[in-house]
């Protein structure tokens, strides 16, 4: 490995001359020992002092080092290296003299080139020229064969030069790990977010109280069938990429460093300096992806808007987390700690521990708030992300090790999902106990309908997941008969729907029991029947135009119809039938004839109905062009149900009696519509405006 300086070398290295080079592992017994006293030599040939005592030493050992050649690594035996790699202690027992001495000037040699680098703690083996940091590690590998050695003297000057090695390892572990950790592109990731549309629950008016003085949009925003088509369904960039956590290129070099200090027995110490790495790099990353280490209280004092914000950044995060970070966290971890299984396992968990720890903690505060409708799209959405990716989080985190975190996620999961039931049993209450009551003026559509409808159709998104949750087989069927009579047809409806569609159900009918009470507020029965009849529509579409449909049925859509039928009747008989009473005929007079019958009192009496028909439909037409329809069929098929009634009731009369009243003077006070007239102000009712103005400006 080149660096872009190399640092000053180590005291005892000559201007020409480098550190020892690395003795392959496949050399072992006497062949190593003479590689390595060979090279040691080589590297020690420029510096006169510790090179003359150096040859010194090693040239009492063998003849062999006499005849030193520029072959560096010389081949061993087959049988030679079969032999030791099969029963290494055996070999050392029967370790000759002259291997003996090779050995021991082998490691005398090491142990100098261990002292020298420690003389310069400022310097980086791994910063060095490449060959230096090899010839090092040749160096601890000398090293740390001598700690079994059976001279004493010898193990435990190893141990001290194994000691310093380690330590300086664990510093070159840390300096590399930092220096080559790769950082996430947090530009790229907040681009990411602000093009994340997670739900869609953001748009609806989140008032529990549904105050009617409270606007509402008339659709409470994104359509349930769009919204979270660029939500966590996908779309997201990250989910699937796996990021190089540290650059390739220094993996190798950790893996050396890793694998001697577990040969070396310090596989706790390296486990403390990888994991408190790992572990701080990871933070920052969750950082960037906005998952905050947050308390319960913390949680619990955010307004809605931040910690709706703060959910969504969960949402992405944990999906990012497990599927691009701690996937490549887990890879990291093989590459740099294969030397042991256990111990790659251990630290895997150990430097995942905070980033686990984080995401679960926010998911348990967010399970404990207090429970409020417009959170519960947002709950579902981190319970799908957690769900969705704990079957991975068993593939990253197995053994004893891994476990206790799977444990921990599960409960989290669990809490999620009680939240979630908790939240629609706490609507369903406020659905039941809200008591505005402020009617609405023209008798349309209630906030509280349009808010219901909008949030129900956003539920059914999560059909699957409510599904599984609401499990609950025949659990709303006292309730529901309750509320509806229902007949043997009605139970054997509920037992076909899911568990969803029986707890649509039952919410749908706590608003309508809601509903029915709030047209009570209205004096006029006309008014109720319109205030019903809109409700009641706006409710079918909803469900008509949407999942609800599939989940609710035919029987279920047909049986509100009938009720809008129901009360459309209702609506003509209170509103229509006195004003059609004065039409009636009562024989005060003959067809045609303009006779004034037996006596002048049928004229009076003829006059009297026109003048009483007159004021009737002038009343209801004063009040009725304020009413307000909104669906254009609805209004269309109410004033043609009205004209079907009246106007030919209106065109016999005046056709029968019209002639009482024309022979008398002031007879346009009491004719005073043609049934033209009276056609053209019923096309005025249900407008929700002034129908006299809209009258003259067709004219």
């Amino acid at each position: 490995m080149s660096a872009p300086s190399s640092p000053p070398p180590p005291p005892g290295a000559g201007e020409g001359g480098g550190l020892p080079v690395p003795v392959p592992a496949a050399v072992v017994g006497d062949d190593k020992v003479l590689a390595a006293a060979q090279h040691i030599v080589k590297s020690l040939a420029t510096s006169k002092n510790a090179a003359d005592d150096m040859i010194r030493i090693l040239s009492g050992f063998d003849h062999r080092l006499s005849s030193i050649t520029s072959d560096l690594f010389p081949s061993p035996s087959p049988a030679a290296a079969a032999a030791a790699a099969a029963d290494p202690e055996a070999s050392a027992e029967h370790e000759s003299p002259a291997s003996a001495a090779e050995s021991l000037a082998a490691f005398e040699a090491a142990e100098q080139l261990i002292h020298l680098w420690d003389t310069t703690p400022e310097a980086l083996v791994f910063e060095a020229p490449e060959d230096d940091a090899a010839h090092y590690l040749a160096a601890v590998d000398v090293a740390v064969d001598q700690l079994s050695s059976p001279n004493h003297a010898v193990s435990g000057r190893a141990g001290v030069a194994v000691q310093l090695a380690m330590a300086r390892l664990e510093e070159e572990l840390r300096h590399l790990m930092l220096r080559h950790a790769v950082p996430l592109d947090a530009s790229g990731l907040f681009c990411s977010l602000r093009r994340l549309s997670l739900g869609s629950m953001d748009d609806l008016d989140t008032s529990s109280e549904f105050d009617p003085a409270t606007p509402h949009s008339q659709d409470g925003g994104a359509g349930p069938d769009t919204a979270r088509s660029a939500g966590i369904a996908g779309n997201n960039p990250f989910d699937d990429q796996v990021f190089d956590l540290v650059r390739p290129e220094a993996v190798d070099e950790l893996r050396a460093i890793a694998d001697r200090m577990v040969r070396a027995g310090y596989a706790s110490e390296l486990a403390q300096v990888y994991c408190a790495i790992r572990r701080d790099l990871l933070d920052e990353c969750l950082n960037v992806l906005g998952v905050e280490r947050l308390s319960i209280d913390e949680v619990q004092r955010i307004e809605w808007k931040h910690l709706n914000d703060k959910m969504k950044k969960w949402v992405h995060g944990v999906k990012t987390v497990v599927r691009s970070l701690l996937t490549g966290e887990r890879r990291l971890c093989d590459q740099v700690l294969a030397a042991s299984d256990e111990l790659r396992d251990e630290c895997f968990v150990e430097s995942t521990k905070g980033c686990i720890m984080q995401i679960r903690n926010f998911g348990d505060a967010v399970a404990v708030c207090t429970r409020s409708p417009e959170k519960l799209s947002r709950i579902l959405d981190m319970y799908e992300a957690l769900a969705e990716v704990i079957p991975e989080l068993k593939e990253l985190f197995f053994g004893s090790y891994g476990d206790d975190v799977i444990h921990d996620l599960d409960g989290v999961l669990e809490r999620l999902g009680d939240a979630v039931k908790g939240t629609l049993l706490e609507f369903g209450k406020v659905l039941q106990q809200e008591s505005s009551r402020r009617p609405m003026m023209a008798g349309e559509i209630h906030p509280m309908t349009r808010y219901v409808m909008n949030y129900l159709r956003l539920l059914v998104v999560y059909s699957d997941t409510l599904d599984t949750l609401l499990d609950d087989t025949g659990a709303g069927d006292v309730e529901y008969n309750a509320l509806h009579n229902g007949t043997d047809e009605d139970q054997e409806y509920l037992k076909s729907l899911t568990p969803l569609g029986r707890r649509m159900v039952k919410l749908i009918s706590y608003l309508e029991a809601n509903l029915e009470e709030k047209s009570k507020l209205y004096e006029d029965a006309a008014l109720q029947c319109i205030f019903s009849m809109n409700n009641t529509l706006y409710i079918v579409q909803k469900v008509k135009d949407s999942e609800l449909g599939r989940i609710l049925g035919d029987h279920w859509i047909r049986r509100r119809r009938g009720k809008i039928r129901q009360n459309s009747k209702s609506y003509l008989r209170v509103s229509w039938t006195r004003v059609l009473s004065y039409l009636r005929d009562d024989g005060h007079g003959s067809s045609g004839s303009g006779s004034f019958g037996s006596s002048g009192s049928s004229s009076s009496r003829i006059k009297e109905k026109f003048k009483n028909f007159n004021l009737a439909f002038d009343e209801i037409y004063r009040s009725q062009t304020l009413w307000k329809v909104p669906d254009p069929q609805l209004r269309e098929e109410l004033k043609i149900s009205i004209s079907e009634n009246v106007i030919p009731a209106y065109r016999a009369f005046t056709g029968r009696y019209g002639s009482l009243v024309d022979s008398g003077r002031n007879s346009g006070k009491y004719i005073k519509y043609t049934p033209e007239d009276l056609e053209n102000h019923l096309s005025d009712l249900f407008e929700g405006s002034l129908g006299s103005a809209n009258h003259s400006r067709r004219r």
